[in-house]
């Protein structure tokens, strides 16, 4: 056995043993790396998208011929809505989706729709997504959620927000924005639900205040002069978790190593966009196209290098924009990442018990198959499943203990008005 041989002998068995089972409990076939082993299974793998900017990386990974590097072709399909993606994903018309963490989680606990076992594989961005408010409100002072709150309180009226899925990340942010500010998105408002790329159209024929939604469609509303940025997602929860690539849990026993390639091509995706400016530049030209966003390339590319404008003249450069890579850190599935969207599920009335968050995260998060496809590429993963962040009401999220912070929030679902 040449040195070669035997370091990378050595490394996989390092691999094996830290990540000994896939995470739908099965050992990787054959025990190791060996020859054919590791082939995809399944060759073509239908990935649905939703048009907004962080579609990218599994965009990328197709147009840049990531995908056939590890055996297999990813057809990104094109869908109108996250319940339409809900619905092809659970009856098998998709085999994944770029999709919401907490659509993911949702479907899991059947929460608001079917139910059946899902599964994250990884985080495809970090940050990005944005809080618009009308033009029309904006005139009348309110331009950040404490001049909203008072406008709200002063002129008595229903106020409608909008955001993309009931379970969703978008949901979540606008919630939280909401209430950091005493605003009870559950009793002070009304609340409906539009796909994200017909927010602009909502807003602009007056049917609703504001909304929470992903890029480029809060950009767009200020290029069409109907909107103003109030807030940034990341201004709710810097870093925060956002898109990733689910899929059910079916599809992860059957297809493991299918899987783990898509992953892989999605993590070179990824790593290339955030490499620099050319690549980024090529990426907004590439989704923006017809088949994918369909829109202006000038909607996507500012936001993307953190570029920010809201509307009335402020600008500003966000250090912590939208981020598909990161050197990494963007990806790993955390387990309290996924817990996250179950205590705020709970917070609102969506889960009428708590349910055990660990044990949840730990069956829809495939952090032994992520760490495998990472190894392959050479990606460091952290050293703990958790992580912890302070939100934009000061409190800290760490996962410790879901069941307290769930409960601890004093604007909720049961609270008075």
């Amino acid at each position: 056995m040449s040195q070669r041989e035997g370091l990378m002998s050595d490394a996989r068995r390092q691999l094996i043993k830290g990540t000994a089972a896939v995470a739908a409990g099965a050992a990787l076939p054959g025990g190791a790396w060996a020859a054919g082993s590791d082939a995809p299974e399944k060759k073509e793998v239908r990935i649905g998208f939703i048009p907004l900017t962080d579609c990218a990386s599994v965009v990328m990974a197709s147009v840049l011929k990531f995908d056939e590097k590890y055996g297999v072709k990813i057809i990104p399909t094109k869908e109108a809505s996250w319940a339409g993606v809900r619905d092809k994903l659970v009856n098998g018309e998709l085999d994944m989706a770029h999709v919401l963490y907490g659509l993911i989680y949702g479907v899991h606990l059947g929460v608001g729709g079917p139910k059946k076992d899902m599964a994250v594989l990884m985080t495809i961005n970090n940050n990005g997504q944005g809080l618009t408010l009308s033009k029309k409100l904006a005139d009348k002072g309110a331009v950040d959620v404490e001049s909203l709150a008072k406008l709200m309180a002063r002129e008595k009226r229903e106020y409608t927000f909008a955001q993309t899925f009931p379970t969703g990340t978008h949901a979540m942010w606008l919630y939280y924005w909401l209430a950091s500010a005493g605003v009870n998105p559950m009793k002070d408002a009304k609340v409906i639900t539009v796909p994200p790329p017909q927010m602009v159209a909502n807003m602009r024929v007056g049917n609703m205040d504001g909304f929470s939604v992903g890029e480029p469609w809060n950009h767009r509303a200020i290029i069409d002069g109907i909107g103003i940025s109030a807030a940034t997602s990341q201004d709710v929860w810097k870093d925060h978790p956002e898109k990733v690539l689910g899929t059910t849990g079916d599809f992860v026993k059957q297809y493991p190593n299918t899987a783990r390639a898509v992953m892989m091509a999605v993590l070179e995706a990824s790593r290339w966009i955030d490499a620099g400016l050319q690549n980024k530049n090529k990426m907004a030209e590439t989704i923006a196209g017809k088949a994918y966003v369909n829109t202006s390339v000038d909607a996507i590319n500012q936001r993307i290098l953190g570029r920010y404008q809201n509307g009335l003249g402020k600008t500003w450069d966000d250090p912590n924009h939208m981020k598909f890579f990161n050197d990494g850190s963007v990806n790993y599935p955390y387990l309290s990442d996924g817990m996250w969207f179950l205590t705020q599920h709970k917070r609102w009335g969506l889960l009428k018990s708590h349910p055990d968050y660990l044990a949840v995260a730990r069956q829809i998060n495939q952090t032994a198959l992520y760490k495998q496809a990472a190894a392959q590429l050479k990606i460091s993963v952290p050293k703990s499943d958790m992580r912890s962040s302070k939100l934009i009401d000061g409190v800290v999220w760490d996962g410790s203990n879901p069941a307290k912070y769930a409960d601890g929030f004093k604007v909720n679902a049961l609270a008075s008005a």
